[in-house]
């Protein structure tokens, strides 16, 4: 297994692509990108991705803005590997990019979906208003105390 530590030139490139559908955290916050090992015999570069579920719509986006990014700074033989397992968790976010969502407008997720809270007045009294927000990872939630609808971020 290859640490950011390894190859920190390459982890801090990717960490300047954004997530495609909550541009304010990157793909390395997100915990999609993996590992990354490089080959210097073979002059390649292999990136493994964990897309945040198996369906997702933006894995295909994922793969070529990693293919973009990597070739603008001249890596250009380049492979991604989808790897399904161990399965995507928010367990992967860190306090900093839950924050990040929260300042967003985004509930992070919490333990076990139980309390959501409100990211314009912070109160925990929601309710959630449909399982779908704006992206199949989100569902839309009000406040009970302010009325602001908000995404919440799914556990998963």
């Amino acid at each position: 297994m290859v640490t950011q530590k390894e190859f920190g030139h390459l982890w801090e490139l990717l960490s300047e692509i954004p997530d495609p559908e909550i541009p304010v955290i990157n793909l390395v916050e997100l915990g999609v990108i993996r590992h990354i090992e490089e080959k210097p015999d073979q002059d390649k570069i292999i990136v493994t991705i964990t897309p945040t579920y198996t369906g997702c719509p933006a894995k295909k986006l994922f793969q070529d803005l990693i293919l973009e990014k990597l070739a603008s700074k001249g890596y250009h033989n380049v492979e991604i590997i989808s790897q399904l397992f161990p399965v995507w968790s928010t367990d992967w976010l860190t306090d900093e990019t839950k924050e990040k969502l929260l300042k967003e407008g985004i509930s992070p997720p919490t333990i076990g979906d139980k309390i959501v809270q409100c990211p314009k007045c912070k109160s925990t009294d929601t309710k959630m208003v449909s399982a779908f927000g704006s992206t199949p990872c989100q569902s839309l939630y009000t406040c009970n105390i302010c009325s602001e609808p908000f995404n919440y971020f799914k556990c998963y």
